[in-house]
């Protein structure tokens, strides 16, 4: 049973960076969970659990034998992308693995030539579809005086590269442009706050191509989609309601974007 165990074990491990992050991730001691890799002990059934949950199996399965346990778990032949996209679409492929830590719900910041001297809060939820990590984002806001609108829904994929999650998402509607985020964990055990650059086009009328910081704050599950969305909108830099931390780490920076004479809307 240990040998069974210690097998499979090893398999789940070979897609890690290293052994010492996964026993960083679980909880456990490092020399602990070396006697589990090579079959010398076997954890106890809380520490079970604990490497189960992570790496998203049943406890049972855990102990199955090992060729049936590898030959469950390797991806499945994917349909033949057409050519221009294979390139792009392979770096999309089998990430739900390497993501799962970050599936869920957050609320991403960042700064827009849209809203000056404002912070746009959005929605964004990240889940696992047929082994690939899809991305969801709304964005809600509305100018006091009614002179900006702005209601916006994207979908996109994320890729887990170098430590860093890699966002391409376009509208659902057609409209607007492809954007673009790199983000990565402010610290590198934790994701409660990840930081990083976005690359977009503002929703006003001048269409304006920008970078800015942006940081995204994970939502408790208990937060519901109705309250989590109800919170979206534009805030004050200034504004109680907007996260010190936050704040921080977006910094004073006003957004990089083109100048509207230079280029204006067709």
């Amino acid at each position: 049973m240990s040998t069974a165990f210690s097998q499979n074990l090893r398999f789940l491990c070979a897609e890690a960076p290293s052994i010492a992050q996964i026993c960083r991730e679980i909880g456990l001691n490092r020399q602990q969970f070396n006697r589990y890799l090579s079959g010398a002990g076997l954890p106890s059934a809380h520490n079970l659990r604990r490497i189960a949950r992570h790496f998203d199996v049943a406890e049972a399965e855990l102990f199955a034998e090992p060729d049936r346990f590898a030959a469950a778990r390797r991806p499945a032949v994917a349909a033949k992308l057409p050519a221009p996209l294979l390139h792009l679409g392979q770096g999309f492929a089998d990430q739900a693995r390497p993501l799962r830590r970050f599936l869920g719900s957050y609320h991403g910041y960042f700064l827009t030539p849209t809203w000056p001297g404002q912070v746009l809060r959005s929605l964004i939820r990240l889940k696992e579809v047929d082994g690939y990590v899809m991305s969801h984002t709304f964005e809600r806001a509305r100018a006091g005086d009614g002179s900006i609108r702005q209601r916006s829904a994207y979908q996109g994929l994320v890729a887990h590269r170098g430590g860093r999650l890699c966002l391409i998402e376009r509208p659902r509607n057609d409209l607007g442009a492809v954007s673009e985020t790199i983000l990565m964990p402010e610290h590198p055990h934790q994701i409660s706050y990840l930081q990083g650059l976005v690359l977009g086009v503002s929703a006003g009328a001048s269409r304006r191509p920008f970078a800015a910081r942006t940081v995204w704050v994970r939502l408790e599950e208990k937060v519901t989609a109705r309250e989590a969305l109800a919170a979206t909108g534009a805030l004050p830099q200034d504004s109680a309601r907007l996260d010190p931390k936050v704040r921080r780490l977006l910094g004073e920076e006003a957004p990089l974007s083109l100048s509207p004479d230079l280029y204006p809307p067709s």
